[in-house]
């Protein structure tokens, strides 16, 4: 399987809602918009975050096929990396390849990323791609409706 990363563009959104409506990987991602239903707020957080100077998006494909994104944002010093696979394409080593593929494009370091504690793929690939846990935190996962333990996890070179 081809996995490359390609500029976000307009076509790719509606898969990406679709992917965020997905119950399955709403639970396993935890930390999710507050209404991942809510189209228009779907679309302004996509506006904002295409603007954004300072935030690099890429849609995920595999065999040319739309099946993810990923993005580094944030500020200088704490930039943090996320990334979404449609739950189809899980366990067959897309999100390792997409989040190499997007470390190659963002050299600075060091970069963090935070995963749901009980969530093993995602740290799986994170730790893969040289992340190493650094702290652990709790916050509110509106995909949960709960206080939910996280990892932060650090790529520091």
């Amino acid at each position: 399987m081809e996995i490359a990363l390609r500029p976000v563009h307009d076509s790719d959104l509606p898969v990406f809602y679709r992917q965020l409506n997905d119950p399955e990987s709403l639970r396993m991602a935890a930390f999710t918009p507050r209404d991942p239903a809510d189209r228009d707020a779907f679309d302004a957080h996509w506006k904002r975050v295409r603007a954004s100077p300072g935030t690099l998006t890429r849609t995920v494909l595999a065999d040319g096929d739309v099946v993810g994104s990923a993005a580094v944002y944030g500020e200088p010093g704490e930039r943090e990396v996320t990334y979404w696979i449609d739950r189809a394409y899980w366990g067959r080593g897309i999100a390792t390849a997409a989040l190499r593929g997007l470390l190659a494009e963002v050299p600075e370091r060091p970069l963090y990323a935070r995963a749901a504690a009980d969530n093993p793929g995602s740290r799986r690939v994170l730790e893969k791609c040289g992340f190493q846990l650094t702290a652990k935190a709790r916050g509110y996962a509106h995909a949960r409706g709960e206080e939910t333990d996280e990892v932060v996890l650090t790529l520091a070179r």
